[in-house]
């Protein structure tokens, strides 16, 4: 059996339930601006381009567009406050730990490429106690890029000690069929993640519903990988 050495996962929405905690933080920005608090049902597909455009979301629904420097204001009010509260109700997706588990046994080496902070990626990973699984953790500010623009996703790779031509990439929305596509990466879907647009509409070359199905899928593709 071969699977592809390294497995590059995007963070929220694929790794862990972070939408509590960043709606929460969101909503705690559009209090302090006099706005009502976004629902977490509809605000959980505004998740995934990162922290600016979270906001910038959360400001739509009410009908507000602000300036760069409130931007900016508003953008460091909410890190500050979701960095003190990063872990209060994230939590890794249901069967994650086993399926690292099973395709570490089968000598896969993981990493993480988000457009989430570098160091809020980390923080939220070392409170999960999941940071030790990943040999490199990159963010939007990692390399000045962010998905997907390939070069985030190669570079990631590269910094994992791995080699981008036996590469999968997991992930739960456009940026990260994106990357993979542009790096040209094969991508699995997951169906449980943050998306405005179905991901099966974005047709990953395979579709999860539950992390028991991931080391399936990741040999699945190594193996058309090693046939091409």
């Amino acid at each position: 059996m071969t699977f592809a050495r390294t497995v590059v996962f995007d963070l929220d929405g694929t790794l862990v339930d972070t939408a509590p905690d960043l709606i929460a933080a969101l909503n705690f920005v559009l209090a302090r601006e006099g706005l009502a608090p976004v629902p977490m049902k509809s605000a959980r597909n505004m998740i995934g381009a990162g922290a600016r455009k979270l906001i910038e979301r959360g400001l739509e629904v009410d009908g507000r567009v602000v300036d760069t420097d409130e931007l900016n204001r508003l953008t460091k009010d909410f890190i500050d406050y979701y960095a003190a509260h990063i872990a209060d109700a994230s939590r890794p997706f249901e069967g994650l730990e086993a399926a690292l588990d099973d395709l570490a046994a089968q000598g896969c080496r993981f990493a993480v490429c988000t457009n989430k902070l570098e160091w809020l990626s980390k923080r939220l990973l070392d409170q999960l106690g999941l940071s030790g699984r990943f040999a490199a953790i990159c963010g939007a500010d990692t390399f000045g890029v962010s998905k997907p623009d390939p070069i985030i996703l190669q570079q990631t790779v590269a910094r994992a000690g791995g080699n981008i031509g036996a590469t999968i990439m997991v992930g739960d929305a456009g940026p990260d069929v994106g990357v993979a596509r542009r790096a040209g990466v094969p991508v699995i879907g997951v169906e449980f993640g943050y998306t405005d647009v179905p991901i099966a509409e974005l047709k990953p070359d395979r579709l999860i519903g539950h992390m028991r199905e991931l080391p399936a899928a990741v040999e699945g593709l190594s193996k058309a990988v090693s046939r091409a």
